[in-house]
């Protein structure tokens, strides 16, 4: 454990990549999943091989992500998101390598930013790989189950449910029976989210944007991150042997604590700002 001292003086002659997660979120109200404040889940997370296979669990996660949706649409960035860009336009961070797939760091104005889990923003036919926008699929989705969303299902609605990490909600079993999915525009086919689900590998050209970006880096600044999944833990481990400093604001232990230069315990907004504030 070190101080806030200890943390500018590190970045204050390095510039710094950020790897962002979850808890750079959480004070937009995006819950996250392992942090302090998160709480026991009621359902898994979706599995890539059973979302392309089974029908079913299809059906479960659009109904689940219809209610959810607008809870991120509507989600705002926070002092943590803004403070980065901030230091990004003055030239302390060289880039963002995000877990978050909520788009908060280009919505608060970041521009150099690799998402390495992908955007719900988006969705992508897994038969044509036409494109859509979530929110146009949230229209189709609300014509297909009138009332779905406004307390026509017995009350559930995005606001008398609770909120999961992945963008959707919880629902009790047997809740989305009858929902419709919605198919791609152009061929009928299979719609998904266009992020890295469980069990599915971040694509590769993303991957080495991302270590090309660690490579030119000074610092590595690890924000709201556990590192319990390896698509980010590996930057830390990546960094360390390449001598870069590496920094953690996190609340809560991390996986890289052991790796790090600098370990400091707070809320990411707030920390973030200090920081923005700090250096010259």
């Amino acid at each position: 454990m070190r101080s806030f001292r200890d943390l500018t003086r590190l970045l204050e002659t390095r510039r710094a990549l950020v790897l962002s997660g979850a808890g750079c979120s959480t004070e937009s109200g995006i819950p996250d999943y392992r942090g302090p404040d998160a709480r026991p889940r009621n359902h898994r997370p979706v599995l890539y091989q059973e979302f392309v296979r089974d029908e079913r669990a299809r059906v479960r996660y659009w109904a689940r992500s219809a209610l959810g949706w607008q809870r991120v649409m509507n989600a705002q960035p926070n002092a943590g998101h803004r403070a980065l860009a901030v230091l990004e336009r003055v030239g302390r961070v060289s880039g963002i390598l995000t877990q978050n797939v909520d788009g908060l760091h280009q919505r608060a104005g970041s521009r150099r930013i690799v998402e390495l889990h992908g955007n719900l923003a988006h969705v992508v036919c897994l038969d044509c790989g036409a494109s859509e926008g979530r929110s146009e699929l949230q229209r189709r989705l609300g014509r297909l189950n009138p009332g779905w969303t406004d307390g026509g299902e017995g009350g559930v609605t995005g606001s008398t449910v609770r909120s999961a990490p992945d963008g959707d909600v919880e629902l009790p079993i047997g809740a989305v029976e009858g929902f419709r999915v919605a198919g791609c525009l152009g061929c009928g086919g299979v719609l998904k989210p266009d992020v890295v689900f469980f069990g599915e590998n971040v694509p590769k050209a993303r991957v080495e944007e991302a270590w090309s970006m660690l490579s030119e880096a000074q610092a590595l600044l690890v924000v709201g991150s556990s590192l319990t999944v390896y698509s980010g833990y590996r930057f830390v481990v990546r960094a360390a042997l390449e001598r870069i400093p590496v920094a953690i604001v996190n609340l809560g232990p991390t996986r890289g604590d052991d790796l790090a230069s600098v370990k400091l315990e707070g809320k990411t907004g707030s920390v973030l700002a200090a920081l923005a504030d700090a250096l010259p």
